[in-house]
């Protein structure tokens, strides 16, 4: 489909929230933007559909940079096709971009699981998998959350460089503790190689943070869980993360992860350009019969999340993109800044290159859903992977 109309529409670009407006999709990017009188007396060439939408939002396709497996199927599995199978059930609620996010586990299987998410790459039927998200194996002991202490490491650069030959320059984002000894060292190889370092799974004390911010780490994983907390004579990672603008966080909008509240203390101090919405969602997520697995040990679903089996500790979120947005606007943050935290942010931040916002030239990977969230549509590159408009 090289043109497509899409009008009737209230637009959220990633920058605005446009009311009455039009978009035209030719040869796979946004190639106009105009109000629904200007469409009114354009006319198009025979044969571009022309879809009403009806007032429903059109926005950015939704990007979620830190997933690990979403309707039975996940990174764990360490094989292409289960890549695929997230790609393509994500496609259908709004999702056009991801990064498959792998635990730390034994060497072999963490280069299996590497290759594995970037064999997908250029063969989705739905979400385009933008690159890997590492999260560890260079975090602290001290705030495991359910990563598997068996496969906690120091830093080992020779390690590091095997990881980064098995992803063949696809390494996207990588959460590290930037307390650890040689993390100056590993940050400054990841730096020149274009790996977007995030502070999570730490127990780091404020001058740390501070000392990895000075070492290129300005962005954090899943804010308030797994680091250091906030006290009145050291800030830790919390604290650091509030007091500087420049470093930017993850937030999991589930309200379970994070209390609402703190997510409004959060955009009271944050501008929303730096908070970026993720899922954490495991393998069960959006699955009703799929065996309660995650990280290769048994969960159980409780109140929306998941809990390891033997302990209770939550293990990861049953969160979708879109249920994640719907929250956000529940908790007070306007829908407009909501888009921004889901789909313009995360592009920004991990350089994915002209996606995000719908701006003409950019790709047209767009998300249509309605005021109840009821994803209607979702285009990837322009071809439709969800279309009940």
């Amino acid at each position: 489909m090289s043109q497509v109309v899409i009008h009737n529409a209230t637009l959220l670009a990633g920058y605005a929230r446009m009311e009455s407006c039009a978009l035209l999709v030719e040869e796979g990017r946004i190639g106009d933007v105009f109000s629904e009188r200007r469409f009114e007396q354009k006319r198009f060439g025979p044969g571009v559909p022309v879809l009403d939408a009806q007032g429903a939002y059109v926005a950015p396709g939704l990007i979620d940079s830190h997933i690990h497996g979403f309707a039975g199927f996940g990174t764990e599995d360490l094989s292409t096709e289960a890549i695929l199978a997230m790609s393509e059930r994500l496609g259908s609620y709004g999702v056009t971009a991801f990064c498959p996010t792998i635990y730390p586990m034994a060497e072999e299987d963490m280069l299996a699981a590497i290759r594995a998410s970037v064999g997908a790459m250029g063969k989705e039927s739905g979400a385009r998998v933008m690159g890997v998200h590492l999260e560890g194996p260079f975090i602290s002991p001290a705030r495991l959350g359910v990563q598997r202490p068996e496969f906690v490491r120091p830093v080992d650069l020779e390690l590091m460089e095997r990881l980064y030959e098995a992803g063949q320059g696809h390494i996207t984002n990588m959460t590290v503790a930037p307390e650890l000894k040689g993390m100056r060292e590993l940050a400054l190889y990841c730096i020149k190689r274009g790996i977007v370092l995030q502070a999570g799974h730490t127990d780091a004390s404020y001058e740390n943070m501070v000392e990895g911010m000075q070492a290129g780490i300005l962005h954090s994983t899943h804010f308030f869980n797994a680091m250091s907390r906030l006290h009145h004579r050291d800030p830790g990672a919390v604290g650091a993360i509030m007091i500087h603008p420049e470093l930017s966080c993850e937030i999991i909008a589930d309200g379970k992860h994070v209390h609402p509240d703190l997510i409004k203390l959060l955009m009271r101090d944050k501008p929303s350009s730096k908070v970026v919405l993720v899922t954490d969602s495991l393998k069960p997520t959006e699955q009703e019969k799929c065996p309660l697995y995650a990280n290769r040990e048994e969960v159980y679903k409780s109140d929306g999340i998941f809990l390891r089996k033997a302990d209770d500790v939550i293990a990861g979120s049953a969160l979708t993109m879109i249920k994640g947005l719907q929250n956000l606007v529940s908790f007070g943050v306007p829908i407009e800044n909501a888009i921004e935290m889901a789909a313009s942010n995360p592009s920004r931040i991990l350089g994915l290159g002209k996606r995000g916002l719908l701006v003409p030239g950019y790709e047209a990977d767009l998300a249509v859903f309605d005021k109840d969230f009821r994803v209607l549509a979702t285009m990837v590159g322009g071809r439709f992977v969800k279309d009940e408009l």
